[in-house]
């Protein structure tokens, strides 16, 4: 019985070690989501899929650039202008923003992450980086990208 008791005890034991390990291991912060949303956009954009990443715009930004624009622009301009096949990216850490603006007269964006992308080309013009800071926030279950055109 006493040896029986024991055997529960550290089944139930293992059992709730288990559940505190699974649950920080898949449960990931808002801050960890925001920057994996900016992660995937940049992985589309990297992969010449644009369609998908202009999919992945906020509402405001599909507002300010035309699905068919962007697309016959995005590539124009970074692949064939900067004469580059692809480019490597980092990400800077999630920073929190509340009240945040596209731009002067835009709708506040109340919950956003700004996360810092630098882009680096190597193209017939040399070698270069882009830093650009990115803001993303949840649209009805999604992470959306929105880019910053405001004067500040």
């Amino acid at each position: 019985m006493k040896g029986r008791m024991i055997g529960i005890i550290i089944l139930l034991l293992m059992a709730i070690a288990s559940a505190v390990v699974g649950y920080f291991y898949f449960h990931k912060s808002a801050e960890d989501m925001a920057k994996a949303a900016v992660d995937t956009f940049y992985t589309y954009e990297q992969d010449g899929a644009f369609s998908q990443s202009w999919s992945m715009f906020h509402p405001q930004m599909k507002g300010k650039i035309d699905k068919v624009n962007y697309l016959q622009m995005r590539p124009h301009v970074f692949m064939n202008d900067f004469g580059v096949k692809t480019f490597s990216y980092t990400l800077g850490e999630p920073e929190k923003v509340k009240e945040w603006t596209l731009e002067k007269g835009a709708e506040p964006v109340h919950n956003a992450y700004k996360v810092t992308v630098t882009q680096t080309f190597k193209g017939k013009f040399g070698n270069f980086d882009i830093v650009q800071d990115v803001y993303t926030t949840m649209v009805k279950d999604e992470w959306m990208i929105l880019w910053d055109y405001g004067d500040r």
